[in-house]
């Protein structure tokens, strides 16, 4: 007598050991992996890539390109443009941030962007020494080796920053000691992150010709002998260039913005009173937005180098 066949619904054998119930949506799933798979999809070799940095760099990117035609030029070169796309893509930069700036037909990096870039890596730490037997407090001369941490692990990449009045600018005399301790800081942050374009405190631009006398340099004075030949007397020229050093600003574009503020051919033509109110009115931009200051003092480019 042969034996019956129970007869097992279909619901119940799908659900013993070792089956799997395949829904639509989890072929629907497997179809999109597939097509998401194959090349030319944002994939190599069948293997995932996650994008969202490239987007990124690609959104900021594109932010500087028109940050600089706005801001800077319209007419940039296609050379720079392309240096910036680069320097974006590499280390995410930001011209509105102060990270890059235009100089002398060269973009230069700020100790602002290298120091943004140190924390965007998660840099480890740094140390800062002053090197004493190239240091001279008599004559303002000073030197100091600073030393990147990129990790724990890191040995460190060693940077070395002088300074002394020949190579600073006249704003900034008397304050050679932490010019020289920014420019050992940037050039080890350079060489630790691969940055092969130069930082703007490294190359003194705001620097002129030092008297042999060692005396500071004096303003011109004015042929009228009005007394405002010192751009408004000595205390607000004092008070302008604390606010030049404080605000990391272009000493020749502030110039060139006070000149068109006073609504004079020459800063010698201002009187005391319209250079005092240029300086509150700096003063108080710089405190409550810098980026925009500094859109508008990079608008004066073009008549610098016309100047230069």
């Amino acid at each position: 007598m042969a034996t019956p066949t129970l007869a097992v619904p279909q619901s119940a054998a799908s659900r013993r050991p070792g089956n799997r119930i395949v829904t639509a949506e989890m072929k629907r799933r497997f179809q999109r992996k597939q097509v998401d798979q194959r090349p030319g999809n944002g994939h190599q070799g069948g293997t995932h890539v996650k994008r969202t940095g490239s987007r990124n760099q690609r959104t900021l990117s594109a932010e500087n390109v028109r940050f600089a035609r706005r801001f800077i030029s319209n007419a940039l070169p296609a050379v720079l443009l392309e240096q910036l796309s680069e320097l974006t893509r590499n280390f995410s930069l930001s011209l509105k941030s102060g990270d890059l700036i235009l100089l002398n037909g060269g973009w230069y990096v700020t100790h602002t962007g290298l120091i943004r870039l140190a924390k965007r890596n998660r840099c480890s730490g740094m140390e800062v020494q002053p090197v004493r037997q190239f240091s001279d407090h008599t004559t303002g001369r000073y030197a100091f080796r600073a030393t990147v941490y990129k990790s724990g692990r890191c040995r460190g990449f060693v940077g070395y920053g002088d300074a002394d009045p020949s190579n600073v600018s006249p704003l900034v005399r008397g304050a050679e000691m932490r010019v020289a301790e920014t420019r050992a800081v940037n050039r080890a942050l350079r060489k630790a992150y691969g940055i092969g374009i130069c930082s703007v405190e490294e190359i003194g631009f705001f620097a002129g010709p030092f008297a042999s006398s060692g005396e500071p340099k004096k303003l011109p004075q004015p042929a009228n002998g009005n007394g405002n030949g010192n751009y408004g007397g000595r205390t607000v020229r004092d008070r302008l260039c604390q606010l030049i050093r404080q605000h990391q600003l272009d000493a020749t574009l502030v110039k060139s913005y006070a000149t068109d503020f006073c609504g004079v051919k020459s800063l010698r033509e201002a009187t005391r009173e319209q250079v005092e109110n240029f300086v509150a009115h700096l003063a108080e931009w710089a405190e409550s937005d810098r980026d925009a200051l500094l859109c508008q003092l990079n608008s004066y480019l073009g008549q610098k180098a016309g100047a230069a």
